[in-house]
Order: C-alpha cells, then structure tokens, then sequence
C-alpha cells in the first residue's frame, strides 16, 4: 500500500550529508511505490514561537508564515522524517523552531511512522541526545512510533556521507517503510 512520506530536511546546507540522506531515503521509497515530499526547512520562512497562545482553541497560530502549511502536511502524511545535522550534541535550530510551531495542531499529527536521520562529525554516541531530543518530539504525537534511525556519524565535509555505511542504510529504509 502506497504511503504519503514526508521528509523535513532541517541542513543549512543544500546538498549538505544530513539532506543527501534525506535524498537517499527518498530515493528508497520512491522505488517502493510511496508518495514522497521533502521540504528544505532552511528555504521557508519559520518564525520561532511566541508562545503567546494565540493558537489556543483556534489550532490556528497567529503568525502568518510557512508553518500553517507544513503543518497541514504533517497532518496528512501517514510517515515522518526529521533530518538534521547535529549542532553541540543537538538538533539544528531549523528543526527545533518546526517543532516549537507545531504547537497549535500538534495533537492532530497522530498515528505516524517516524524516521529520524541525524549526521555528524563525531561518532553515533555523541548523536544519542540530538535523537533522545527527536523522541521529546514524537513522544508528544499521538500514536507516534519511531521505526528507524539513521546515523550518519564521522562526516563533516558536504558530502562525506556519500562514502559512508549510512548512505547505502537511508536507501533501505526508505524501501522498507
């Protein structure tokens, strides 16, 4: 059964390892017969919570940016994929910002498969707390279940991750959804 992926690439950079493995796992699925869209967070205009709650009984944030329609997106998509570089043993701010403004609908986004990807420099230990940050997120959604992670450890130049055990990994995963 085909299904609605949708692929959140928080890289600053275009073509960057946590987006080429992104690619990948698009790649993957699309061989698979899913439906894919990947948003470049980095491209759209994402303003940071006010946490005025504004959103609170409309689901609806008073903010007037690209958020409300990748919101709708995430809503719809029956499969998630959050993908970030690791910045101080975290997520990017790109991504953090995304999730931030997810707050108005956030009990909406319920019963996905989610896929984390996370790329560094340092080994898959340093990237524990940037993914145990991803779970804070999904343990919030409704029914959420984390089926795969991918760690793009030891990669810090664009496209170090081309020569890496994770590239060939995002292409499986994303046959297996």
């Amino acid at each position: 059964m085909s299904k609605k992926i949708l692929i959140l690439s928080a890289s600053p950079r275009k073509g960057g390892n946590s987006d080429l493995l992104c690619d990948r796992f698009a790649r993957g699925a699309q061989e698979a017969g899913h439906r894919v869209e990947k948003i470049r967070v980095q491209e759209k205009k994402i303003a940071p919570c006010l946490a005025c709650y504004g959103c609170r009984g409309t689901g609806v944030c008073v903010q007037q940016d690209d958020m409300a329609a990748i919101l709708g997106k995430m809503v719809e998509a029956d499969v998630l994929v959050l993908a970030t570089p690791v910045y101080f043993y975290s997520m990017d701010g790109q991504l953090k910002t995304l999730i931030d403004r997810t707050l108005p609908r956030y009990t909406e986004i319920r019963d996905k498969e989610v896929y984390f990807i996370a790329t560094a420099a340092a080994g898959r230990g340093a990237m524990e707390r940037t993914v145990d940050a991803m779970r804070g997120f999904t343990d919030c959604l409704p029914g959420a279940q984390v089926k795969g992670i991918i760690y793009g450890s030891g990669v810090y130049q664009k496209g170090e991750v081309m020569d890496t055990k994770a590239f060939q990994e995002a292409c499986q995963l994303g046959r297996n959804v």
